[in-house]
């Protein structure tokens, strides 16, 4: 028997396999390593509370306006953090799928 289960005379088309994947791999690499680099910034109340994240995000800083401390009104302060924190996360959502979602569409040609 010439062919094991089928795949006999496929080295070829298993090394090309093989090489896609790598690239592939690698591609993945790049992309992770430009979403580390990303920094986005998001801000709510009309910039009185800034956050900055990366693209794999990892909050690097919160930048709060004097103006909007009011110890009498620490709830708008902390509903003011959670609205930038969230728009930076859906931002960063929307950067990796820019970066990574043309791979994860070749991942289909390998199987």
């Amino acid at each position: 028997m010439g062919k094991f289960g089928g795949f006999g005379g496929g080295g070829g088309n298993m090394q090309q396999l093989m090489k896609q994947a790598q690239k592939m791999q690698e591609d993945m690499q790049k992309a992770q390593e430009e979403l580390e680099d990303t920094e986005i910034t998001a801000e709510a109340g009309g910039g009185l509370v800034e956050v900055t994240m990366t693209g794999k995000k990892q909050l690097l800083s919160i930048k709060i306006k004097p103006e909007v401390v009011d110890p009498n009104d620490v709830e708008m302060l902390e509903d003011l953090i959670i609205a930038a924190v969230n728009d930076a996360y859906k931002t960063a959502d929307e950067e990796a799928e820019r970066v990574m979602g043309p791979l994860a569409g070749g991942l289909g040609g390998l199987f």
